[in-house]
């Protein structure tokens, strides 16, 4: 029989073999943390990864997610780049202020985002825009163009061709709110909001229905209804900017790249193939995605994205 101290010995070596193999991993640079702060009044909420000193890319969400779309995304890039990603006022974990409160339109939550950079000591960076995230991007951008390194688009309109079917109908709200309020009954739905994801997928299996689940939870929330339609009623606005935008466009030549989900009937690829017009030297890629792209071709994306910015850190 074995002695007591030569058990207690094996009992020892056989613990701290577990306990190597269960110790934690050490969390790195490219570990993404979540933080709070206080801009234009409002409490924003914003994820962060990648080292501090590396140039640093400003991620801008769409409707009706959050920062929470980059999160397949931002492991892939921060190794390299330093990456911010903001949920707007009435998004993912920010702030929702009554209406009475916090004015919805798109030149508000602009202020608010370039107000929440200036927090951040963010005076120079790369925009990734997808959505809701083009007017806000935009107009942070024309506000402060000293600030743009380049410009990474991912269906963010910002040309009449790129506008579906569906806005023909929205139209109709913008001219007379009151007289269509199905308008806004329909964008808010669940059906609307699965299709955002699904709609013309090539690759269904590649769609978590717990994206859209919890969105559609979000948009259930008591106040989301008068939000949304106050955002949705001035998105009239960003198509009245678009020739503002073509134009700084045009005047600034600021390094693109385009990764547009070419399925997309929201945003339809002309819209991605638009900006070639204005920007000869844009990269343009039209891949076999939908309106949220990452959802279906993330690695392709990340890939697009470190080329391209390997390529601009090489000719600075």
């Amino acid at each position: 029989m074995m002695k007591t101290g030569a058990l207690l010995a094996a009992a020892a070596a056989l613990m701290a073999g577990h306990a190597a193999e269960a110790a934690p991993l050490q969390s790195t640079t490219a570990t993404t943390t979540y933080h709070r702060v206080t801009a234009d009044g409002v409490g924003i909420f914003y994820r962060e990864a990648g080292p501090k000193d590396a140039p640093t890319i400003v991620l801008l969400h769409g409707f009706p997610s959050s920062s929470r779309e980059f999160d397949t995304l931002i492991p892939l890039l921060a190794p390299h780049y330093h990456l911010i990603a903001p949920d707007f006022p009435g998004f993912g974990q920010s702030d929702a202020p009554a209406p009475t409160s916090y004015t919805y339109t798109f030149d508000q939550l602009a202020k608010t985002t370039g107000d929440f950079l200036d927090q951040l000591g963010i005076d120079r960076c790369t925009f990734l825009l997808h959505d809701y995230g083009g007017p806000v991007g935009f107009r942070v951008m024309l506000t402060r163009p000293e600030r743009v390194q380049a410009l990474i688009v991912q269906n963010a309109n910002a040309y009449a061709e790129g506008l579906g079917a569906k806005w023909t109908g929205i139209a109709k709200y913008w001219a007379d709110p009151k007289a269509h309020p199905d308008v806004v009954d329909t964008f808010m739905s669940w059906a609307a909001t699965e299709q955002r994801h699904t709609l013309g997928t090539s690759h269904p299996e590649r769609y978590n229905p717990d994206t859209w689940t919890d969105e559609f939870a979000h948009l259930s929330r008591p106040g989301q209804r008068e939000i949304q339609g106050a955002l949705l009623y001035d998105y009239r606005t960003n198509v009245a900017s678009y020739p503002a935008w073509q134009a700084w466009l045009r005047a600034r030549k600021p390094p693109t790249l385009v990764a547009w989900g070419r399925n997309d009937p929201s945003f339809i690829a002309a819209g991605g193939d638009a900006y070639g017009r204005d920007l000869p030297d844009a990269e343009i890629h039209q891949l076999d995605a939908g309106h949220f792209a990452l959802d279906e071709q993330n690695d392709e994306i990340a890939r697009l994205i470190l080329e391209f910015m390997s390529r601009q850190r090489a000719s600075r």
